[in-house]
């Protein structure tokens, strides 16, 4: 039976990667959101996944963003190097280069477009890990790639040393359960939707990799810890009250909301890469109302 101490317990945040208006990536508040973010008591951060765009980062970018990371966050808090791709080849380089760099693990979205057959996804995923020094925990997100995790697959992915997590946003309790009842004493599972992280910690979960905590890391975080130290109705009561915020979080397309959201508290520039766009007015607006609501604003 593998267990391993997990990589973080609570909350990380899937850190938009701010940009200038000329599109290049924005190091100086880049650096200041990792600041501020450790200093709100964050457990982990996330670099250059779904809200850090990481899909439409150059190589070099992608490469940048990462050491930059590591050499800004100084061994405060774990930083997590999103590697996937649907290039399989491509992602094993890319994880070469987050362990070189120092990364603590990687982040491995499931192949999008050309997707993949179960068997592929067990291949792949194998090939990754094999080339990694670093753990490796899966990410699940069919809704944005097309391919879903299927229980059984966690459970024969479970045997390799190097594979220690999942990020499950495949949304389904049902399936998420059963992933549960296979390998929770062998993969440590964390919650991929801001609307299941007290129902997957539950069932056992070691937290969440959020979007919430990009605009509120020590409120999400707290939910964790409240949930760890037996406070549950706290911890319940969190995930109740932030739900309409999350929700906004998620009207259009992670991490255009997210990125209106960061701008409008002045942590960097509202300015995000094709074939993404900036939040529709009337959504933008409730969104501020309920961040005003939480005191963001």
């Amino acid at each position: 039976m593998k267990r391993q101490t997990p990589i973080f317990r609570g909350a990380a945040s899937a850190l938009v990667t701010p940009m200038a208006p000329d599109g290049s990536v924005d190091f100086d508040s880049f650096g200041r959101i990792i600041d501020w973010q450790i200093a709100e008591g964050i457990n982990a951060l996330v670099i250059a996944g779904t809200s850090g765009e990481g899909s439409t980062l150059s190589d070099e970018e992608h490469r940048a963003v990462l050491e930059y990371a590591v050499k800004r966050s100084a061994g405060r808090v774990p930083v997590i190097a999103g590697t996937g791709s649907n290039d399989t080849a491509y992602a094993i380089d890319l994880t070469k280069c987050a362990c070189r760099v120092g990364c603590d693990a990687m982040l491995v979205v499931t192949p999008y477009y050309n997707k993949a057959t179960q068997k592929g996804l067990i291949k792949m995923y194998s090939a990754i890990a094999d080339a990694s020094d670093k753990p490796v925990i899966l990410y699940n997100v069919p809704s944005r790639t097309g391919v879903n995790i299927e229980p059984s697959t966690y459970l024969a992915l479970s045997e390799h040393p190097m594979i220690c997590g999942i990020k499950e946003a495949n949304g389904n309790i049902s399936k998420i359960v059963e992933t549960f009842s296979l390998v929770g004493d062998k993969l440590d599972i964390y919650s991929g939707n801001d609307d299941q992280i007290v129902p997957i910690l539950a069932m056992g979960g070691c937290g969440v990799i959020s979007v919430l905590s990009d605009i509120m890391p020590a409120k999400t975080a707290e939910m964790c810890r409240l949930w760890f130290e037996g406070d549950h109705a706290g911890s319940i009561k969190l995930q109740c009250d932030l739900l309409p915020l999350i929700n906004a979080l998620f009207c259009e397309v992670n991490p255009i909301p997210v990125k209106a959201a960061s701008a409008a508290m002045g942590l960097c520039g509202d300015y995000i890469r094709l074939p993404l766009t900036k939040m529709e007015p009337q959504n933008e607006a409730v969104l501020r109302k309920l961040m005003a609501a939480q005191g963001l604003l």
